[in-house]
C-alpha cells in the first residue's frame, strides 16, 4: 500500500467528512472523481474508512451525478470483499485491475469499506483535525479474540441485536466486529462470566433490539456511542426519548408528592371538595412553573381523600 495513496485518500476523506457535516455538496464531484482514480485495497478501505464518508455524501447530496458516481464507488468497493483473499493482491494485478475499462479496483465500494471499517482497528485517520470530528470517523481498536464459550455467545447474541432491522445494512457497519468489541470491553469491566457480567450483556441487548428506540442502535452503528461507552452506559442513558420523559415526569411528580407529604398543608374551610361537598381540606402551594408563573394549589379533601389542583 502506497504512501502517497493512503495520505491522499486521507485527504479527500476529511474534506467530504466536513461536506457531509456541513450538508454542503458543492465540489464533492471533483473529490470522488479523484478518488476514483485511486487504486484501492482492503487495507487502504479499512486504514482510511474512506467508505463511510462516501457513504455519508451519497445521502446528504441532492446532485444526482454525486449520488451516482457515490454508488457506483460503493459497489465496486464492496466487491473487494467478495474476493477471496481479500486485498492481498500483487502489485501486478492491482495494475492489470487498474487497466481495464470496466470498474476497477480504484473503485471499490464504502459499503465493503464500512463493513471492515468498524471491525478493521487501524488508526490512520486518528489524525487530529481544527474541525468538529465527523460522527462518522471513528476507529477502535480489534477485540481480542476468545475461546470461552459463553463470552461466544454472548459476541453472537449482541450481534444480532445490532443487525435488528435493516440499519446496518444501509449504514455498512460490520455487526460481528462491533458486537465482540462491546463484549470485551464488559469483560473488562468484570473480569470473569460471573451473572453481573450476564446481565450487563442482556441490558445491551435488550435495548439495542427495543424497536421503540431505534435511535440508540443507529448511534452505535454509526459510531457515535462507541463500544466502550455502550458497555458501560446505565438503563437510563440507553433509554429511550420516550421512557426518559416519563422518568422526568414520574420525577417530577414524587417530589410534588413528598413536597406535600412534608409539610401536611395547611388547615382551611375556603374551599369545598367536589366528591363529599365537604370543607375539610389542607391545601399546599408549590412553585411548579417558572419564577414568574404564579403557585399552583394543591388541596387534600380530609375527609373522603379527594385531591385536586388549581392556578
Amino acid at each position: 500500500m502506497g504512501k502517497k495513496e493512503e495520505e491522499d485518500i486521507i485527504r479527500i476523506a476529511k474534506k467530504i467528512d466536513k461536506m457531509a457535516q456541513k450538508k454542503n455538496g458543492a465540489g464533492a464531484l471533483d473529490l470522488l472523481k479523484e478518488l476514483r482514480s485511486i487504486p484501492m485495497t482492503l487495507e487502504l478501505l479499512q486504514s482510511t474508512r474512506i467508505g463511510m464518508s462516501v457513504n455519508a455524501i451519497r445521502k446528504q447530496s441532492t446532485d444526482e451525478e454525486v449520488t451516482s458516481l457515490a454508488k457506483s464507488l460503493i459497489k465496486s468497493w464492496k466487491k473487494l470483499l467478495d474476493e477471496p483473499g481479500g486485498g492481498e493482491k500483487t502489485s501486478e494485478e492491482k495494475r492489470k485491475e487498474q487497466s481495464t475499462p470496466v470498474i476497477s479496483s480504484s473503485q471499490e465500494s464504502p459499503e465493503a469499506r464500512e463493513e471492515s471499517c468498524s471491525s478493521s482497528n487501524n488508526n490512520s485517520r486518528s489524525e487530529p483535525s481544527d474541525d468538529t470530528p465527523s460522527s462518522f470517523v471513528n476507529t477502535f481498536p480489534r477485540a481480542a479474540s476468545t475461546s470461552d464459550p459463553i463470552r461466544v455467545k454472548c459476541r453472537e447474541m449482541l450481534a444480532n441485536a445490532l443487525q435488528t432491522g435493516d440499519d446496518y445494512i444501509a449504514i455498512g457497519a460490520d455487526c460481528d466486529e462491533l458486537g465482540a468489541q462491546i463484549e470485551d470491553f464488559i469483560f473488562q469491566v468484570f473480569k470473569n462470566t460471573d451473572m453481573k457480567y450476564k446481565n450487563r450483556v442482556r441490558s445491551r441487548i435488550s435495548n439495542l433490539k427495543d424497536v421503540k428506540n431505534p435511535n440508540l442502535r443507529r448511534t452505535v452503528l454509526c459510531g457515535s456511542i462507541t463500544p466502550e461507552r455502550m458497555a458501560k452506559m446505565t438503563a437510563e442513558e440507553m433509554a429511550s426519548d420516550e421512557l426518559k420523559e416519563i422518568r422526568k415526569n414520574l420525577t417530577k411528580e414524587a417530589v410534588r408528592d413528598h413536597q406535600m407529604a412534608t409539610t401536611g398543608g395547611t388547615q382551611t374551610d375556603l374551599f369545598t371538595c367536589g366528591k363529599c361537598k365537604g370543607k375539610n381540606c389542607t391545601y399546599t402551594q408549590v412553585q411548579t412553573r417558572s419564577a414568574d408563573e404564579p403557585m399552583t394549589t394543591f388541596v387534600f379533601c380530609s375527609g373522603c381523600g379527594n385531591r385536586w389542583k388549581f392556578c
